[in-house]
Parts: structure tokens; sequence; C-alpha cells
């Protein structure tokens, strides 16, 4: 019996891209009207590519520092050499946008008895400052950071942490994602996984696959059922 959701935030209740698409909108962005949508898909590519390689390695840096060093790669690559425009994009991403059935889905899910939770590559701080921006830092149980355990998803250690500060065993939980490879790693631990795929993108080619499949969060009502 699932009593514990646990979300993934980064692609899951935060769009990613909503830091560059609002940058681009401000006065000032015209150098991002035409390239944000390229430029915030190697900031994530990147950022992604920095946790994996960097547990690979041993070599544990910061979600916040792997953000930073991310969009300079990005920036570099699309010629946009300005640091005020380096400035507002970390800024903004602190306070990424939240899809929009994030709260009301959240706040459904507590009020039918459901313990909930963030797993999350973020620091402590960055978690704190998106959750509060988007009004929902009260809507869970626990905020859990990889930081913890200092190295990135997909490594089993992080998918521990679940259990041991919320207290729901693997056949307890479920796990809730947008990341393919996030989902196959959660998967692969134990948990039941729910994978949000907004872009109806191919399941991955992993020895572990998701129990469940959903176009948005607004469908975990009908799964749970």
């Amino acid at each position: 019996m699932i009593t514990t959701l646990v979300f993934d935030a980064y692609g899951t209740l935060f769009d990613v891209t909503s830091a560059a698409r609002r940058a681009a909108a401000e006065p000032g962005g015209q150098a991002l009207a035409l390239a944000w949508p390229r430029l915030a898909a190697d900031w994530r590519r990147k950022q992604l590519e920095y946790t994996w390689l960097r547990t690979m390695t041993g070599s544990y840096a910061d979600f916040a520092t792997v953000t930073a060093q991310s969009l300079d790669w990005a920036l570099e690559a699309h010629g946009l050499a300005d640091p005020a425009l380096r400035d507002r994009l970390l800024g903004l991403y602190e306070e990424l946008t939240a899809f929009d059935e994030v709260a009301g889905v959240l706040a459904n899910l507590a009020a039918s008895g459901y313990r909930l939770g963030i797993l999350s590559n973020g620091t402590p701080a960055m978690l704190a400052s998106a959750t509060q921006a988007a009004g929902i830092a009260d809507s869970f149980d626990a905020v859990l950071s990889v930081d913890a355990v200092r190295l990135y998803k997909p490594a089993h250690q992080t998918y521990a942490l679940i259990e041991t500060h919320l207290g729901a065993r693997p056949s307890q939980t479920l796990f809730v994602s947008s990341n393919g490879w996030d989902i196959a790693g959660a998967a692969h631990f134990g948990l039941w996984t729910a994978w949000v795929n907004r872009d109806n993108l191919p399941v991955d080619r992993l020895p572990a696959q998701p129990a469940h499949i959903i176009p948005d969060l607004g469908h975990l009502a009908r799964l749970l059922q």
C-alpha cells in the first residue's frame, strides 16, 4: 500500500526552462529572445552531465556550483559573455516557475492522507528558495537533498534517504519524476515509480522500467485509485 509520495524537483515540480524564458522577456533580454530555448536545453544537459561525471569521478561539488558551471558553459557556447545576464539567470533559477498543476495536486494528495516529500539534487538552500517562491513549502513532510550523502542521483545512497527520513519502505513509496534516468534509478533501488512523461518520449533502454507513465502530475489521483 502506497503511503508516501516523493517527488523529484527540477523538471517535475519546477520548469527548468523558466529562468531563461523569463530573462528573455525582461527589459534588456533581447540577446536571449531567439536563443533562450537552446540555451536552456544546453544548460540543463550540462547540469546533468556534470552531476553524473562528478559522482563517477568522486569529485562532488554541490548543485549550486554545478548549476553555475553548466550555465557558464552554455553562455559561452552561445556567445553571451554578459555577467549581469549570468547573475540574473542564476537568481531566477532560485525561483523557478512551478508547473500549473503542482499546487492543486499537492493539496489534494495531502488532504487524502498521503505523506509527501521531495528528493532532489538541489541544495537545501536552493530547494527552500524554490518551494517558498512557488508557495508550496508547507506541502511536504520532508525536503531531502542529496547533499547529505555528497552523491547525485541515480546513486543508490540517494534513494535510501527516503526511508531514513520519512520512515517509508520502498514498497510503500511512489517516487515521481519527469526524468527517465531518475525513474530507472529509483525503480532499480526498489521504489514504486511514476514517470511524468511531459514530452511523450520513449522509455529509456535501461534494466529498470517505470511502473507507471503519466503525462502530468494531474493524473496521479487516478493512478493512486
